[in-house]
């Protein structure tokens, strides 16, 4: 790894935290049985930035981390949410495009995030499932595509 790579991928995971940060006035948002984890936007990333796929997982790591005050999931967030971002980032950058590199995070985190989410907040699973993916899907659909439009226009033909 060279210091650009890590420069791209500590930065990202700074975005990913300060983003989450900034969602904890809005009470669960971040992290309850009906969430849009704006911060998931970066997930879409890894299409085009490979230094996104430690970044966002770091980034995750430290805000599940930050959030196990607020959300009381504990380890299981903080490794299991953190291993979702992982494998999704890592998949959605196998992807041949945008529309297809939703599919991971959206499928992954609700399906995987849903077992610990529905328990911890003793609602059914399969509803739990369905809120999550649609707010993964407006994160990572809506956020995610403004952002790869913003990165690929701006940041990357003036910095890369």
């Amino acid at each position: 790894m060279n210091t650009r790579f890590l420069t791209k991928a500590s930065v990202i995971a700074a975005l990913y935290v300060i983003l989450v940060a900034l969602e904890i006035p809005f009470g669960t948002l971040a992290f309850g049985p009906i969430q849009i984890r704006i911060a998931e936007a970066l997930v879409l990333l890894p299409l085009v930035e490979t230094a996104a796929i430690p970044g966002v997982f770091i980034g995750c790591l430290i805000a599940n981390l930050i959030l196990t005050f607020t959300s009381g999931f504990g380890l299981i967030d903080i490794i299991g949410g953190s291993l979702v971002t992982l494998i999704a980032a890592f998949l959605t950058s196998k992807m041949p495009n945008k529309f297809l590199g939703i599919l991971p995070p959206v499928v992954l985190n609700g399906i995987i995030v849903s077992l610990w989410v529905s328990y911890f907040f003793n609602v059914p699973y399969w509803p739990t499932v369905a809120a999550i993916a649609l707010g993964e899907l407006i994160a990572v659909g809506l956020f995610g595509n403004i952002i790869l439009y913003i990165y690929e226009r701006t940041i990357k033909q003036k910095f890369i």
